[in-house]
């Protein structure tokens, strides 16, 4: 039975299920101490002193001075330092690291630091400090504007979310036969090798990192790491032990990255018949106090800004700013749900302001083969923007539904979305990713990069490889990532773990499979030894972009969706409760149908507390409610019916016609839950939807 196509059983399931999985915080070293970071407390200022009031005997303590190369997180931009060595950007900024071998007293013993406080900037608005500006631009939106027979504007506003992994951050450094071992919690082993180097430079040129069992990540987990294990390398070289360093949910939550709070303004002109002719969106994201990951979190959220529409003269402007806030980095979804949610909420308002349904507006204007993007790219035979639509509208009954809810407390709202799977643009061919088979005694081994987060990688590489490769699914390993032993397949990040190192390894197999020269692994490995395939990536040869001015084939492929979400709101409350959601999506083909179906289902209740719930309140530049007591996510209690219809349009370049998948789920729920807001009376134009913004909210009419 072919193992593609079929939810067989997970690789990693057994060990999780029965506890024998080992996460970062199970694992012990001889003679291992633990890590404590001392942060600011204050937003913007310089520091005056640090004082120790305590008997230092048998802690370990390091500072700047202690960096033995470069102090600077090593990643788009060197602007942010492991530790501060005067100037304070934020509150929770890593100042002093200590260690001990008894972790109470760790914790206890008491640390005076003095500043000269600044002037905070916390309004994005007013950020004269910009960290990446982006133009796309096709047509002449102007002169498309003043020709328009309507112009509907609209400005929509979105926070900040907290990833809630289950596992907070967890590192471990060992040093070991003149080099060191970081053992953690990442999504991207080798970016934390990049940015250990350039901490470390050439006086310690012997590092690994292995990447334990980790509790989930959402984006999280995709650059915070690099700091945490400079921290704790830091204090391993100092020492001369094993260090570890393990946030509680209150410390993780306060000081690691967040989504990117936006501004999403819309000028959009249509016609009276409702053809969109025009679309001027200016896009304003708020990065924090360094860079991290913000230029390729704006790219993507502008590139999707103008929706799946087809429109002939679109202007895209997006910036994004510093302010004296913890630096925001990458979330799922990367930008595009924010910009998502801006557009499907406006269309919604077009249609309004037409009189036209908001169905037909869309069915009018969505992009189909042929058309072409914002960017100027031409869509190929896997655009599916009008199936997944016609889909939803037909197995939800919508406009029935919305009829029958008129009047009711009840109400139903749709939205419609993609997802560019892959890095943007040359992203993918400069990446050079690359993965590799080893032949075993018993089979055959995956060596790749990519790591397993919860939503399946290991799996799902092993279905590829296993039916690519003609072999039995329980004769396929997958190696552990340890960046000194697998090949270096690029970050998982960007929904491309399956569409792309998939495919490598799709290849790889199809390679072995010929030098096997019909023997099975076992007969070849007897015969001849060991035998090792690795290939790199090829991207299709028609991409072609131009970086500097935005345009040309930002993807090779797009996941398409479109949701429908049926909502109750108490009238006395003003609290909603989504009752159902149906989410319609087409990622190509699903490898492990049981594992893409807990990826829709998890996005999309994500994407629920983006709508309704997740509202993170600064007060002073920090997190005020960084606790789960007070920072509500949804619970089952909250999760709705979660109708999942998964539909196929393969892409040749994918394995076995897979496309991305894992952040797609997160761009529909919020501007399908506001949507169904607005039949109820509530013009919202901000997330989340809280029962306060609701009560104080502008109704319609």
């Amino acid at each position: 039975m072919s193992a593609v196509g079929n939810s067989v059983a997970r690789k990693d399931g057994i060990g999780k299920a029965t506890g024998a999985a080992r996460y970062a915080d199970d694992i012990t070293f001889p003679g291992m101490l633990h890590g404590r970071t001392i942060r600011s407390t204050i937003p913007c200022g310089r520091i005056r002193s640090v004082r120790l009031d305590f008997d230092t005997t048998g802690f370990t303590v390091v500072d700047h001075r202690d960096v033995p190369a470069r102090n600077a997180v090593d990643l788009i931009a060197q602007d942010q330092p492991f530790l501060v060595e005067q100037e304070i950007r934020h509150m929770a900024e890593p100042i002093l690291l200590l260690a001990h071998e008894n972790r109470e007293r760790l914790y206890a013993v008491p640390v005076e630091v003095e500043y000269d406080e600044g002037e905070p900037l916390f309004d994005p608005e007013k950020s004269q400090q910009v960290f990446k500006t982006i133009d796309i631009v096709k047509g002449d939106t102007s002169s498309a504007l003043a020709d328009a027979e309507l112009v509907v504007e609209g400005t929509y506003r979105t926070g900040h979310q907290e990833h809630v992994y289950i596992e907070p951050n967890g590192v471990i450094a060992v040093p070991e036969d003149g080099g060191i071992a970081i053992y953690g919690s990442v999504q991207c082993p080798f970016y934390v090798i990049k940015a250990l180097r350039c901490l470390l430079g050439d006086a310690h040129p012997n590092v690994r990192v292995i990447q334990t069992e980790t509790g989930g990540g959402f984006g999280g987990k995709e650059e915070y790491p690099s700091m945490i294990a400079g921290h704790a390398v830091m204090l391993a070289l100092k020492s001369g032990r094993p260090v570890k360093i393990i946030y509680d949910r209150a410390e993780d939550m306060v000081a690691t990255t967040k989504r990117h709070p936006a501004i999403v303004r819309h000028r959009t002109g249509v016609t009276r018949a409702g053809r969109i002719v025009a679309m001027d969106v200016d896009v304003l994201m708020d990065g924090g106090a360094y860079v991290t990951l913000s230029p390729t979190v704006l790219s993507r959220g502008c590139i999707h800004a103008a929706g799946p529409y087809r429109c002939d003269n679109v202007h895209i402007h997006g910036r994004t700013v510093f302010t004296n806030t913890p630096p925001n980095g990458a979330f799922r979804g990367f930008g595009a749900p924010q910009t998502e949610f801006a557009v499907e909420v406006h269309i919604d308002r077009i249609a309004e302001a037409l009189g036209m349904d908001a169905v037909e507006l869309r069915r009018r204007n969505a992009l189909r083969p042929g058309d072409t993007t914002a960017t100027g790219q031409t869509l190929r035979d896997d655009c599916s923007a009008l199936m997944v639509l016609e889909e939803a509208v037909r197995r939800t009954d919508f406009d029935r539904k919305r009829e029958e809810y008129k009047g009711s407390n009840r109400s139903v709202g749709l939205s419609l979305f993609y997802h560019g799977a892959g890095f943007t643009g040359a992203g993918e061919r400069n990446l050079k990713s690359k993965a590799r088979l080893e032949l075993t005694a018993g089979g055959v081994r995956i060596a790749v990069g990519s790591t397993e987060i919860g939503q399946g990688t290991r799996t799902m590489h092993a279905q590829i490889v296993t039916d690519a490769l003609g072999i039995p699914y329980e004769d396929v390993e997958v190696a552990q990532p340890d960046t000194s032993r697998v090949a270096d397949s690029g970050p998982t990040v960007a929904s491309r773990t399956c569409m792309v190192v998939g495919k490598i390894l799709e290849e790889c197999a199809h390679e072995m499979r010929d030098r096997l020269g019909g023997l099975s692994p076992a007969e070849y490995h007897s015969r001849h030894g060991p035998l090792t395939v690795e290939r790199m990536y090829e991207p299709p040869d028609w991409i072609e972009w131009d970086d500097a001015l935005y345009r040309g084939d930002a993807y090779a492929t797009y996941g398409w969706g479109c949701d429908v979400a049926e909502v109750e709101l108490d009238p006395d409350t003003f609290e909603v409760r989504p009752i159902r959601l149906t989410a319609v999506q087409e990622f190509g083909r699903p490898i492990h149908p049981a594992l893409a179906r807990g990826q829709i289902e998890g996005g999309t209740a994500q994407g629920l507390g983006y709508a309704l719930l997740e509202r993170v309140v600064m007060h002073n530049g920090a997190m005020a409610n960084g606790q789960l007591t007070n920072y509500t996510i949804p619970t089952t209690l909250d999760t709705p019916e979660i109708d999942v219809v998964m539909m196929e349009n393969p892409y040749p370049g994918g394995p076995f016609g897979a496309k991305g998948l894992g952040e797609l789920p997160m761009d529909g729920p919020a501007p399908a839950v506001v949507n169904a807001l607005r039949q109820l009376g509530f013009d919202v134009r901000e997330i989340p939807a809280t029962p306060e913004l609701l009560s104080a909210g502008s109704r319609l009419g």
